[in-house]
């Protein structure tokens, strides 16, 4: 904690001179993947919106200091994934995750780590959630515009059409309303 602290990769709540929450960011695989890790929120401080604030700020601290860098995280805990969503993190597979081998050692201390193994680090009870920087203006850190529903669903066929251009003379109206 003191060594995150001293390296300005922490955020931490004080009340007086009490520590009442605390999470902290580290970098792996050269930059391209921030964890945002360690959210404790004392006990008599949960559901006051103190998490949320100090999930916000280390989101920002994440971005400032590593613009380029997916930002990610991984928990069991719903409260943590709401904040997350709120954020713009989004669920995915363990296999989107940074394959940094120290990253992973770090989850030998919890209990669910036998499925992480059995499942040769595919799944676990922990969701992987992960927030790209591309989606975030870097000057003020807040999300880009989004073009809307209609054109991003339009965008999600143009792309899947690409991917699979054989069904695109399976499907000749869809290929009409893409194309225009």
């Amino acid at each position: 904690m003191r060594e995150k602290i001293h390296k300005g990769n922490a955020v931490i709540a004080l009340e007086g001179e009490k520590v009442v929450g605390f999470c902290y960011i580290e970098s792996w695989e050269n930059r391209k993947f921030v964890a945002n890790s360690g959210l404790i929120v004392h006990p008599d401080y949960r559901k006051t919106g103190l998490a949320r604030n100090i999930k916000s700020k280390i989101f920002k601290l994440s971005r400032k200091k590593f613009p380029e860098s997916r930002i990610f995280g991984i928990t069991t805990s719903l409260a943590v994934m709401k904040i997350n969503s709120g954020l713009g993190y989004q669920p995915v597979t363990f296999s989107e995750l940074t394959m940094d081998e120290t990253f992973w050692k770090g989850c030998q201390s919890c209990t669910n780590y036998d499925i992480l193994l059995r499942t040769n680090r595919k799944m676990c009870l922990c969701t992987g959630m992960v927030c790209n920087p591309e989606e975030y203006d870097g000057d003020t850190g807040k999300k880009k515009k989004t073009s809307g529903s209609w054109k991003q669903f339009k965008k999600f066929l143009k792309t899947r059409s690409e991917r699979f251009p054989i069904k695109n003379s399976f499907y000749p109206k869809i290929s009409k309303i893409l194309h225009k």
